[in-house]
């Protein structure tokens, strides 16, 4: 099965919640139609998914009005999360009935933990070793602070099947912004970057290629990456 792959750079937040959407109704519509995975980026945006609590977010109204930062309620699973540049986000619009052989009650789980994988596999072609946290979603890695979230996974699956929302890994944000939030709700671990483990520089767009292969060897499918689209 083959997946289109688009890199859609710095894209407002409801913008390509819009377009999430409409990737959504057309593969409703249109069953055969490939899936895609939306690769991008965000301007500095907290999300609370269905299962948060508004007492996560530490600022007011007027508070995210003068830093210029967006909050929006959302219709993934989860808590409280930052998006902003220097985070890889990626929202795979599938159907996980064609993507696995043997759909059923665990696919959902397996999609989640299919996600971690990929971005686990991701992290270890830069030597960071990374690994799940039992009890908690997500890709989490060893700091002198304990176990700190590198990666948040968050999403929706439609009844029938159709996947939306997905990951966001920290590349190298600006982690300041997490300090305005309770992450994911947990109070008692924080957040961490690729930077902080790397001695160069580290891109998103050092850490597309990587990204993409990772995702087709777990998903075990075929990507099509439109040409135009990957950063130089």
């Amino acid at each position: 099965m083959k997946i289109d792959v688009e890199w859609a750079g710095q894209v407002d937040y409801l913008a390509a919640w819009d377009r999430q959407k409409a990737l959504v109704a057309e593969r409703m519509n249109q069953p055969e139609t490939p899936g895609r995975f939306l690769l991008l980026e965000h301007p500095p945006t907290y999300t609370l998914g269905r299962n948060g609590r508004v007492e996560n977010l530490l600022l007011s109204e007027d508070e995210l009005t003068e830093r210029g930062i967006a909050f929006y309620h959302v219709d993934r699973g989860g808590d409280i999360t930052y998006h902003g540049p220097g985070q890889l986000v990626g929202y795979p619009i599938l159907s996980l009935k064609r993507v696995y052989a043997q759909p059923g009650l665990g696919m959902v789980q397996r999609y989640v933990t299919d996600l971690e994988e990929m971005v686990i596999r991701t992290l270890a072609k830069f030597g960071i070793n990374s690994q799940r946290f039992p009890g908690n979603r997500g890709v989490w890695v060893e700091t002198a602070n304990g176990l700190d979230k590198i990666a948040a996974v968050g999403v929706r699956i439609q009844k029938d099947g159709i996947t939306s929302h997905g990951f966001a890994l920290n590349v190298n944000p600006d982690l300041t912004y997490f300090d305005n939030i309770i992450p994911c709700g947990i109070r008692d671990h924080g957040v961490a970057s690729m930077a902080q483990f790397l001695a160069e520089p580290v891109s998103v767009a050092d850490v597309l290629p990587h990204l993409i292969a990772a995702f087709a060897d777990v998903f075990q499918v075929q990507t099509n990456i439109l040409a135009e689209i990957l950063p130089a």
